[in-house]
């Protein structure tokens, strides 16, 4: 039988936040609920009352009591939260002011800067200043093309703060790609970085941000960060009729912050979809949805407290970003990492852990994946005194993975593997510090969020896979997409395969533990002969084999049907023999089933992944079939996609 691999003693579950907010609802509302299972079923049953103890419990402070706390329609996605009221997200991420490390921004170089909260509301006030000077108010759009460092946030708080809504792109980034965004939204300023560095390279991006100037006719101001080019001049991004001003020169630190109440619909951030199928689509999050959301995820499901250090390696394209910033509400110091995780060698992230005394830290299961592919054992190398929690998205965690963290990092530490996405800016199912791990799974389902799994029929299943769905209305549901006025977009996107059920686009599976398993993306399962097999099965096993650095697998349309075919990128000096084609389909027939193994295996130098590190299924599926992929610029090395082109293997 399956053992958990950690469990949190009595004494910790009694320290955790969450437990706190459990004791909290019993206390207020005269129950008894005993365990994490029915504090969940309450706060799906009782919606209204759950949202009102998380403002509650962590002090959010609206202009006046809502008028109405949740008026739903017939159907999702109508519905209204907080009515008659109003508040400002910037407030809540300024609230303390003292000299704790509020940010501490670590460059690939070495370099390192240090904001205490005082210093972050000092920055913030004078840019708020400068950018109301420029005409910047309630509903006008900031954009920025930057690395994750610290005047990214003090930007993106300097926006909110007047009711303004934020966009960010990183600067890895193509023109198109950059373009194809903020060119729908409209920014009236820019902020861009005039260089960054990875991997030990400096990227000048002078020419690329004159053209997306040129292309946004819409910006009115453009804000030079230099970074990593200290000798950047005004003149040297010189484009269009926008007016240019360095940084420094912008604005001078100093003062109180004001912030404008804003409704709890109103868009704070707009995010964007992989735009790997078309041009992305621009999803709109509400102020107090996200800030609720963020508040209950970081507080609740990760525990983060005044006391710890929290980073996420991420950059400003991912919406793991804004959640991080969100660490703020909680009072947390904010550890920003920009530049390669394996530069100089793969245990740059491990040694920040350590210099930083980093309590909470997040990645992705690709990073994690790697890491034990390069041999790191953190465990026999590392202190890790600190580290009390991996956070861990983008992609499935394999069971190797989990294993792999408990036996080579630490083994008294929570592992929460967590799904959500850029269509919620938050998750579905995350961590819990309450409960124990188990491999493979994520291990619990988020407060408020009715999450289950259904099969074809639109039924609840446990232990059987399906569609992984959200039944009720939940705050960090998307207010909109941008230039969708009758909202038939989104509706679309999320609603169309179950009417009024938001289905997320991930095949996945409830666990008799109460967790999720996430078998792949649906849209990217394959299907032969009719039997839906999820993509994440099949890495599982493949991976395993240390030949092996990364995989992916599409279904080919073949003899009226569909056949697997696998593309592998092995490591350096090893060629796909037929000894270890062997290997691999004998080790997935072992674990899998026969219809999992492939029919074609093959060798590829590289393989095709969005600019926040996800694989791309869609898009190599579309190129073997000879479809076009209508915006490569999404990706971060789209010529990788021209290696599974004309592929003569294929025509076999």
């Amino acid at each position: 039988m399956q053992e958990a691999l950690w469990t949190p003693s009595p004494e910790q579950v009694a320290a955790t936040q969450m437990d706190a907010f459990r004791r909290h609802i019993n206390q207020a509302h005269h129950l008894d609920l005993g365990d994490y299972a029915q504090l969940h079923a309450w706060s799906v049953a009782h919606r209204e009352s759950f949202w009102l103890a998380i403002v509650d419990f962590f002090a959010v402070h609206f202009s006046q009591a809502a008028s109405e706390v949740l008026s739903e329609g017939s159907t999702m996605p109508s519905a209204s939260w907080y009515k008659d009221t109003e508040l400002n997200f910037a407030e809540h991420l300024l609230r303390r002011r003292d000299d704790h490390p509020a940010l501490i921004a670590i460059g690939e170089d070495g370099s390192r800067e240090v904001l205490s909260y005082a210093q972050l509301a000092a920055h913030v006030a004078g840019l708020q200043k400068s950018l109301a000077a420029a005409g910047i108010g309630f509903g006008d759009r900031i954009a920025a093309f930057m690395p994750n460092t610290w005047q990214t946030i003090v930007g993106t708080l300097a926006a909110a703060s007047l009711g303004a809504t934020w966009s960010s792109c990183s600067p890895d980034f193509g023109t198109q790609g950059v373009s194809d965004r903020f060119g729908q939204i409209e920014p009236k300023v820019l902020i861009a970085c005039a260089a960054y560095r990875y991997a030990g390279k400096t990227i000048a991006l002078a020419d690329k941000i004159k053209e997306i100037v040129t292309r946004l006719p819409s910006v009115e101001q453009l804000v030079i960060v230099p970074y990593a080019n200290p000798d950047a001049e005004a003149k040297d991004f010189k484009a269009g009729h926008a007016k240019i001003t360095l940084w420094d020169d912008f604005y001078q630190a100093g003062g109180e912050p004001t912030f404008t109440p804003v409704p709890f619909a109103h868009p704070l951030y707009i995010m964007y979809s992989s735009g790997t199928t078309g041009v992305p689509k621009c999803i709109v999050h509400g102020t107090g949805g996200t800030l609720l959301q963020h508040v209950k995820e970081l507080g609740l499901h990760t525990d983060l407290t005044m006391g710890d250090t929290l980073c996420y390696y991420t950059t400003c394209g991912w919406m793991m970003w804004n959640w991080m910033v969100s660490g703020l509400a909680l009072g947390a110091s904010i550890v920003l990492f920009d530049g390669s995780p394996f530069h100089p060698n793969a245990d740059r992230l491990i040694d920040l852990i350590d210099q930083e005394n980093i309590s909470i830290f997040g990645t992705s299961a690709k990073y994690l994946a790697a890491l034990e592919k390069a041999g790191a054992k953190p465990k026999q190398t590392h202190r890790l005194e600190h580290l009390k929690t991996i956070l861990s998205t983008g992609s499935p965690l394999s069971h190797e993975s989990f294993e792999y963290v408990y036996r080579d990092i630490k083994q008294n530490l929570c592992l929460s593997s967590i799904t959500g996405g850029t269509d919620i800016i938050s998750c579905f199912a995350l961590g819990n510090p309450v409960l124990p791990v188990w491999s493979g799974e994520l291990q619990c389902k988020g407060l408020g969020m009715a999450v289950e799994v259904w099969n074809d029929a639109g039924q609840p299943v446990i232990s059987e896979k399906g569609e992984l769905v959200c039944t009720r209305h939940f705050t960090a549901m998307p207010i909109s997409f941008w230039n969708d006025p009758d909202g038939e977009k989104l509706k679309a996107t999320y609603f169309s395969q179950y009417p009024g059920i938001w289905a997320q686009g991930d095949y996945a599976e409830e666990t008799i533990h109460g967790g999720v398993i996430i078998h792949g993306r649906s849209d990217a399962v394959l299907n032969p002969g009719g039997v839906r097999i999820g993509t994440a099965e099949i890495y599982r096993q493949v991976e395993k084999l240390p030949e092996i650095l990364e995989s992916i697998a599409i279904g080919q349309d073949w003899d009226n049907d569909v056949r697997v075919v696998l593309f592998v990128r092995l490591r350096v000096g090893v060629e796909l023999s037929d000894a270890l084609q062997n290997s691999i389909r004998q080790i997935i027939r072992s674990n899998t089933t026969s219809r999992h193994v492939p029919a074609k295996i093959i060798q590829v130098r590289d393989i095709p992944r969005t600019i926040s590190g996800k694989i791309v299924e869609l898009a190599v599926r579309n190129v073997v079939h000879d479809r076009p992929v209508k915006n490569t610029d999404s990706l971060a090395n789209p010529e990788a996609l021209e290696e599974f082109r004309n592929r003569a293997e294929l025509a076999t």
